[in-house]
């Protein structure tokens, strides 16, 4: 296995080199950061408003797996991939650039290239949110957001994301609720109590979505909000 990969010996126990010792740590160490990739995808950034309020919109219309999850999934990422744009490349010319150039170390390139991603987090938390985890581990109220730990800063922009984007679900939700309502109504009135109001409703609402280009409407609501 050695002779394919230079310089790890997958016997670290009882190796006594510091330097392989050292490479097989941090090659465990990536494998481990690589593996939590997707949770801090998604609680790290913008993904979670997105994915769930492009998921109320389908909901709300009743299309049932339209459009499918993959595609959901896949604006959601580029999306995201746009808004994390400019912290991203804050995170390279702070940190990454400066580590492969031998300029700092490890730790001084996680707390610069931290920075940033804490900035947008901290921008788009709920004071109220943060101060809940922060009361419940003890921890001092901080003097800037360099201050605040990750542990305590990632919870509480989760939980605020989930916030923000039920009320934007909830805002999506109501003209089509009124679509339906209306068209039971008329269902009764007409005496057709039988036949699903869902399917009537459904070609309406497809209809006023599209007149009103719902989706460029979806997209810059959820741009603006950054």
């Amino acid at each position: 296995m050695n002779e394919f990969i230079p310089g790890l010996d997958l016997d670290f126990i009882n190796n006594s080199d510091p330097a392989n010792m050292e490479t097989t740590i941090q090659l465990l160490l990536l494998l481990t950061v690589l593996s939590l990739a997707p949770s801090i995808l998604i609680l790290m950034t913008s993904f979670t408003r997105i994915i769930i309020v492009l998921s109320f919109v389908r909901t709300s219309l009743a299309t049932q797996q339209m459009p499918p999850n993959q595609v959901l999934i896949g604006i959601a990422l580029f999306l995201t991939f746009f808004i994390m744009a400019p912290v991203m490349h804050d995170v390279n010319k702070e940190a990454i650039q400066p580590l492969v150039k031998g300029e700092i170390t490890q730790k001084e390139a996680f707390n610069k290239g931290s920075l940033p991603v804490k900035e947008f987090m901290a921008k788009h938390t709920r004071q109220k949110d943060l101060m809940l985890f922060l009361e419940y581990s003890g921890a001092k109220k901080p003097e800037s957001i360099q201050d605040i730990p990750l542990t305590t800063l990632v919870p509480a922009f989760a939980i605020s994301e989930l916030k923000t984007a039920f009320q934007m679900g909830f805002m999506i939700f109501v003209p089509f609720l009124i679509i339906d309502m209306v068209v039971a109504s008329v269902l009764m009135a007409m005496g057709m109590m039988m036949l699903p109001p869902v399917m009537i409703s459904l070609p309406f609402k497809i209809l006023l979505f599209v007149l009103v280009d719902g989706w460029h409407l979806i997209v810059k609501s959820l741009l603006l909000s950054y």
